[in-house]
């Protein structure tokens, strides 16, 4: 990634080796790896999820220099919840041993710690509005778990997808009433960071139709799919749709799935 100069470390039990091109998985048993080296900040992520995509988005955005720890959340080492004391992704590790975690503070902190662009507004109102805008979005989300879940127990999710549409219909009214291309303005910025992951994943939710109702958002999106952040992040949605079969299999190998 230019600028960011990802540097990924391969984990495996009793042996650290680094850097590489690959992550490998970290599993229950395995040892914590060593001191984040000086220079570079570790992310403990996992590649499907889409609160740790939003710190790799915001590291890549800001061509922040890091290493990246894929967690096994099916199988997890005890020492992870020394690095997110919750046992979810994403969370930061610095090189002094500073650990921060829950993805929307780990990407406020890497925005204000980090040079470079700054994806946050700095003036006090515009900030407010953006949070606010995130609390609606995360009602859309909520819906978007409820689809998910009863699919998986084969309910009726009629219901259920009205309930998500009303939510989805309000994020669209949103946007339509700023009139921007960006949910963060005229450019894009942490909030749309912060929304896009779940968009990615409209398939797995089985919501994919609800764009077509929704002009503005689906007008973003596009916008959005050709950001090179995104493009860097992005997972096909043939290889989610795979992954998500195995998670719901209790498979613990299905973090693994595409890496063949």
């Amino acid at each position: 990634m230019d600028g960011g100069e990802v540097t990924v470390s391969v984990y495996k039990c009793m042996e650290v080796r680094g850097p590489c091109s690959v992550c490998i998985q970290v599993y229950g048993g395995c040892p914590a790896p060593g001191p984040v080296p000086e220079g570079l900040i570790r992310v403990y992520s996992m590649r499907f999820c889409p609160y740790a995509q939003r710190a790799r988005l915001v590291l890549a955005a800001k061509g922040i220099k890091h290493e990246v720890v894929n967690i096994n959340l099916k199988s997890k080492p005890e020492w992870f919840l020394e690095k997110s004391p919750f046992g979810v992704v994403p969370s930061l590790e610095t090189s002094d041993g500073k650990i921060i975690y829950e993805s929307p503070i780990v990407c406020d902190y890497l925005d204000e710690a980090y040079p470079g662009k700054k994806l946050t507004p700095a003036d006090p109102y515009k900030k407010a509005q953006e949070k606010i805008l995130l609390e609606h979005f995360s009602q859309v989300t909520t819906a978007m778990y409820k689809i998910m879940f009863a699919k998986k127990d084969n309910q009726d999710t009629t219901e259920l997808k009205a309930q998500f549409f009303e939510k989805f219909k309000k994020l669209e009214e949103l946007l339509t009433k700023k009139n921007t291309p960006y949910f963060g303005g005229e450019s894009l910025s942490m909030i749309d960071y912060m929304i896009w992951p779940w968009i990615e994943r409209f398939n797995i939710f089985d919501v994919l139709e609800y764009l077509e109702k929704a002009p503005r958002i689906n007008a973003w999106r596009s916008l959005m799919l050709q950001d090179p952040v995104v493009k860097d992040t992005f997972t096909d949605p043939e290889v989610l749709s795979n992954f998500i079969k195995l998670y719901f299999q209790d498979s613990v190998d299905a973090v693994d799935y595409g890496l063949d």
